[in-house]
């Protein structure tokens, strides 16, 4: 595949609107959702059965009710616990499922490429994107952050799904037009618009990454770190960063860009990635970057500010995301929405603990050893292809 099929052009006329926590932006979607009338394309790496996914179940139930095309794609890996039972009321429904790359034992190692994206698209005129999935740790448990769009940008993200829906890895429903919506709408004609260009709108561009070693995503935040006079500020739940990010990052800081971390505390999902991530503090502090972990509760978000340089979406800087991955996220360059990801990060600074170097240096032994172990379990994963 080609460079350019992997990230798209800048483009200008878009509105991107933050949704900090599931408080604001679960209820955005929900509302988009129940607004739809020509499509739906949803694409999810975690969805488990529970209390969130009955609440995305009834809203895709009652959008195909009215005729409206759902499409719901979601990770083999990811939704092994959604039950046999919501499968088949969604299909009952008429939601058109699709699974990614289902396990198998032929091939071991082809269960490594997971599709971690997330994606909801509504009449092809409003996408959302971010780090949530359909559990219940999402409801409050987790923090985590999404982007309204609208704009020509959203065209990109409708190819970008279309492209993978019709791929020879996903497996399940035809996609097609399932028969009770043909003859329930014989004669329904509505087609959608392009979304069009909002006045004085935002430049953005769509970044996405193919799996094994190569992912735009990493190269446009290596350019980034590299260009940028001021700041560089990123938040990843999952960090274990290649030797290159950390060196980019430890050179920044030493010309002078303010370089922070906002990275989880001891409330994680994936101790062990976070205790083989710790093994790089080190350096880093002694480069002055700055480290922040997060307190209040895990924080799931993936979001970067490189002076007035955005970029939200599905990625973590881990070698899962970096190597097997597909992933997907929404880059803008705009003053004004650099200011407001610059106050959300503020607000997460402001409730997290610091990591100073001097602190970290007098670390007890324990923790040493486990970042040994773990950082080696670790080192031993990049390897298995």
């Amino acid at each position: 595949m080609r460079n350019k099929r992997r990230r798209s052009a800048w483009q200008g006329g878009n509105r991107f609107e933050l949704l900090p926590g599931s408080r604001c932006y679960l209820p955005a979607m929900q509302s988009a959702v129940d607004g739809a009338r020509v499509s739906i394309m949803l694409e999810l790496y975690l969805m488990e059965s529970g209390r969130l996914t009955q609440r995305v179940i009834d809203a895709l139930s009652r959008a195909a009710s009215r005729g409206v095309i759902v499409r719901l794609m979601l990770d083999g890996f990811g939704a092994m616990y959604l039950n046999q039972q919501d499968r088949q009321r969604l299909r009952d429904a008429g939601v058109i499922l699709r699974f990614f790359n289902p396990l198998a034992w032929r091939g071991l190692s082809k269960n490594l490429t997971r599709d971690h994206r997330k994606l909801l698209v509504v009449d092809e005129r409003m996408a959302f994107t971010g780090g949530f999935g359909a559990t219940d740790e999402f409801l409050e448990a987790w923090f985590e952050i999404a982007l309204r769009i609208e704009g020509p940008v959203v065209e990109d993200w409708v190819g970008l799904f279309l492209r993978l829906w019709n791929s020879s890895l996903t497996r399940g429903d035809a996609d097609s037009c399932p028969a009770h919506y043909r003859s329930a709408h014989p004669a329904r004609q509505e087609v959608v618009k392009a979304s069009p260009e909002v006045q004085g709108g935002m430049r953005g561009r769509v970044v996405w990454g193919q799996g094994y070693r190569y992912q735009a995503i990493r190269f446009s935040l290596h350019q980034q770190v590299s260009r940028a006079r001021h700041r560089i500020w990123v938040c990843t739940p999952y960090f274990v960063p290649t030797l290159s990010l950390r060196r980019r990052l430890a050179r920044a800081a030493r010309r002078g860009v303010d370089v922070r971390l906002l990275l989880p505390g001891e409330s994680h999902d994936h101790p062990g990635i976070r205790y083989a991530g710790q093994r790089f503090y080190g350096r880093l502090l002694r480069a002055g970057v700055r480290i922040f972990e997060y307190q209040p509760a895990f924080i799931h978000a993936k979001f970067s500010l490189a002076d007035e340089w955005i970029s939200v979406g599905s990625c973590n800087f881990d070698h899962w995301s970096l190597q097997w991955n597909l992933e997907a996220n929404q880059e803008v360059q705009d003053e004004a929405f650099a200011d407001q990801i610059a106050t959300l990060f503020e607000r997460c600074f402001l409730r997290s603990q610091e990591i100073l170097p001097q602190q970290w240096a007098r670390r007890p032994w324990w923790q040493r050893l486990r970042e040994g172990i773990f950082g080696t379990l670790d080192a031993w994963a990049t390897r298995l292809r």
